[in-house]
């Protein structure tokens, strides 16, 4: 059965549906193998970890203010930025308490009193970036989960990762018009060019492809990203060394990252898609900056921050000194009007995540919410739904 639900999860994850409807048919399949009574499957913002949107199963919504705020404001066990640090993202709170889970605020405050005891969580993340987490949680009388089901989780997340990366992307290039934004190509199993958006067709000219209508030679790693989305529908194979992406450098020598999908077109037959996207760091939601009125350099101190990282750690990746970051850390919280880091992270999520995850407000194709929402510093009185 793990086999199985292992080659579908696989197969659904680079087929290009939706987000929504992405993570519904994962988790039927996953159930199936690791039980659980209840899931979150959540869609995160890569450049500060922060959750942008839900779809879940088994838990009330009542339950959503208090556990965000316990996930934003307090310390606790497995939290999701810190998953999506480790070399292994996925961990038991059962086992991370020793067994008495008590220990979890969350446990102790959100899950126990609806009837759930252990929780299994993921951080979903491909080559080094984080779309979301999953969260599995299991009633006291089915006990703890397992290892062998942690490590049937871990095998997949590289590949939900991805998956929710393509709904991105694919939704993107439809909606998108941006010069330097993702482009479409797809390919009928001859692997022969039937359509192209205009984006595909700039970047496929700045690689030194043809331009349209006779595109011709595509790049190899056109090629390559397909045959191994192919490779992988025959397999299941959860190795995420092959995941179908690649790179490959314009003649600007820019870089761009190469995915591929199968699509189910209009007709009912089956086109594979590749989506050109240039490659960029995340960077942080631009509405932090505006709300708060921080400098470059503050804001990236924030993201770090909110990512849980230390003073030494932002010292060391940003290439400054302990002291300057704390200089930093003393006029941000001024213009944030907080005390504290952990102040600061409740803030920021309180008043510019919150308000958009509750109002469903959409994503761009890198993970962010779009800049047309309007309502910021709103506070809705309804959480949102699974």
């Amino acid at each position: 059965m793990a086999l199985r639900a292992q080659h579908e999860i696989v197969r659904l994850c680079h087929s290009g549906i939706d987000s929504v409807q992405l993570r519904r048919e994962v988790m039927d399949q996953v159930r199936g193998v690791v039980p659980a009574e209840a899931y979150c499957f959540p869609t995160a913002d890569p450049a500060t970890l922060m959750i942008t949107g839900n779809v879940g199963e088994g838990l009330p919504p009542e339950a959503a203010p208090r556990f965000f705020e316990v996930e934003y404001s307090q310390d606790d066990f497995n939290k999701f930025a810190e998953l999506a640090r480790r070399p292994n993202p996925v961990a038991d709170l059962a086992e991370a308490t020793g067994g008495d889970l008590a220990r979890s605020p969350r446990w102790r405050e959100v899950f126990h009193p609806l009837g759930l005891d252990d929780d299994l969580r993921a951080a979903l993340v491909a080559d080094g970036t984080c779309w979301g987490f999953l969260a599995l949680h299991r009633e006291g009388a089915r006990g703890s989960f397992t290892a062998d089901e942690a490590r049937f989780v871990s095998r997949l997340a590289p590949h939900l990762a991805e998956g929710l990366r393509l709904s991105l992307l694919i939704e993107a290039t439809a909606t998108e018009d941006a010069g330097d934004g993702p482009g479409l190509i797809l390919l009928d199993d001859a692997l022969a060019v039937t359509a192209s958006t205009a984006a595909a067709d700039r970047w496929l000219a700045e690689v030194g492809g043809h331009e349209r209508p006779d595109i011709g030679l595509l790049p190899a790693a056109v090629y390559a990203v397909a045959a191994r989305l192919r490779a992988l529908e025959q397999t299941g194979s959860p190795d995420p060394e092959l995941l179908p992406r690649s790179r490959l450098r314009t003649r600007s020598g820019r870089w761009l990252i190469a995915h591929a999908a199968r699509l189910a077109d209009a007709s009912g037959g089956n086109t594979i898609a590749v989506i050109l996207e240039p490659a960029q760091p995340a960077e942080i939601a631009p509405v932090i900056v505006r709300a708060y009125n921080l400098t470059e350099r503050e804001r990236d101190v924030v993201q770090q921050v909110i990512r849980g990282l230390s003073t030494n750690e932002i010292a060391e990746l940003l290439c400054i000194s302990a002291n300057t970051v704390q200089d930093h850390l003393k006029a941000i919280f001024e213009k944030v009007a907080v005390r504290s880091r952990r102040e600061l992270v409740s803030k920021v999520w309180a008043q510019q995540y919150w308000p958009r995850v509750a109002s469903r407000a959409p994503l761009d194709a890198h993970g962010a919410f779009r800049e047309q929402f309007v309502g910021s510093g709103s506070n809705p009185q309804s959480p949102p739904k699974a």
